[in-house]
């Protein structure tokens, strides 16, 4: 056989591939872009404080509470596979999924040259909120964040009670400079006997958010277990995004080519540290905590604490054995049986 017709065979058959993928993709997209009977499934931009932000929205009863789950980072979008997990609350809430801006597929260019400042994020969390109590006809709705997004959240509601019914925080980093401090000292702990550990312990600087800071926590959480996948995860995250109902492949490509680094200047700046919620301890809502006993990015004994010294109508915590940060991804049917017995508990109480 000529090297001219392998060639051609090889050609026929990755073309054939390739085909055969896009073809198995476009029928799971159109699957999950199915409406469930009596439920919602949109996507759409949104007008937020002069920019354009993307949000889908979800749920298997319209009638349902809403949920506004808000991603971690900051920056961090989970979009492209976070249906994954959140469609698993559908049917005790409709969902709201929500790319904060510049990031995800609200990402804009020309967004670059603002600067990022804590009043901007929470006016555009108030935004985006006020928008849905109008567009899903409701009095008031449940925010769920992670990480970032859990302080974001709980700046929301602590300030503007009035339009949400209950908040439930994930991997809720409460200060940024002492949560730094805790992991140093957890750090040192784990390279008690390891030298090359140690050079990497060294090259913490908390509260100062340095690449060499942020590498060398992410490398000591690796090396001893504890980052975000460290459990792996309970879902596939690759066929989630490849059957992503709202992602084109222009997306992605937009997405791997965005410029983060107005978020990175963000991160070092004096703006982050005022997210710190040390002293803001009377809430109005109900207040619900969610951390993993193995999270040390943010560091589960200073929520725990925290919560503690939390005021508010009803509080739970719930600590979930073996886990990390990445409680979302890593224990998704866990975290949503949590889901469901709070909205149990607040039913109850409505």
């Amino acid at each position: 056989m000529s090297l001219f017709i392998i060639l051609k065979w090889l050609a026929f058959l990755l073309v054939s591939a390739i085909g055969l993928f896009l073809l198995i993709r476009l029928i799971g997209q159109r699957i999950n872009r199915r409406t469930p009977v009596g439920g919602i499934n949109e996507s759409r931009y949104v007008d937020i404080n002069g920019t354009k932000q993307w949000i889908s929205i979800y749920g298997k009863n319209r009638d349902n509470p809403v949920l506004l789950y808000l991603h971690g980072g900051p920056g961090a979008s989970t979009s492209s596979y976070d249906h994954a997990f959140t469609r698993q609350w559908s049917d005790v809430y409709t969902v709201v999924t929500w790319d904060q801006r510049n990031c995800g597929k609200s990402y804009c260019k020309s967004q670059n040259n603002t600067e990022l400042v804590l009043d901007l994020l929470i006016s555009d969390g108030l935004a985006l909120t006020k928008y849905l109590l109008n567009y899903l006809q409701r009095d008031n709705i449940t925010v769920l964040g992670h990480s970032w997004g859990a302080y974001l959240g709980s700046r929301l509601v602590y300030s503007y009670p009035e339009f949400f019914a209950c908040y439930i925080g994930a991997g809720l980093p409460v200060d940024s400079y002492q949560n730094e401090v805790a992991f140093k000292a957890e750090a040192a702990k784990w390279a008690k006997d390891d030298d090359d550990g140690k050079k990497l312990v060294e090259q913490l600087t908390a509260g100062v958010f340095s690449e060499e800071h942020l590498a060398a926590r992410n490398a000591l959480m690796k090396r001893y277990g504890y980052d975000l996948f460290a459990a792996g995860t309970d879902y596939s995250i690759a066929a989630a995004q490849v059957f992503n109902p709202y992602y084109s492949l222009m997306d992605y490509c937009r997405c791997i080519k965005a410029d983060f680094s107005v978020y990175k200047r963000f991160i070092r700046s004096d703006e982050f540290s005022k997210l710190s919620l040390l002293g803001h301890v009377d809430y109005q809502v109900p207040f619900y905590l969610v951390n993993g006993d193995k999270d040390y990015q943010t560091n589960y004994l200073i929520a725990q604490d925290y919560f503690d010294a939390v005021k508010a109508p009803r509080k739970k915590l719930y600590v979930m054995k073996g886990t990390t940060h990445g409680l979302l991804e890593s224990k998704s049917k866990e975290f949503s049986e949590i889901v469901h017995k709070i909205e149990r508990e607040e039913h109850a109480a409505r």
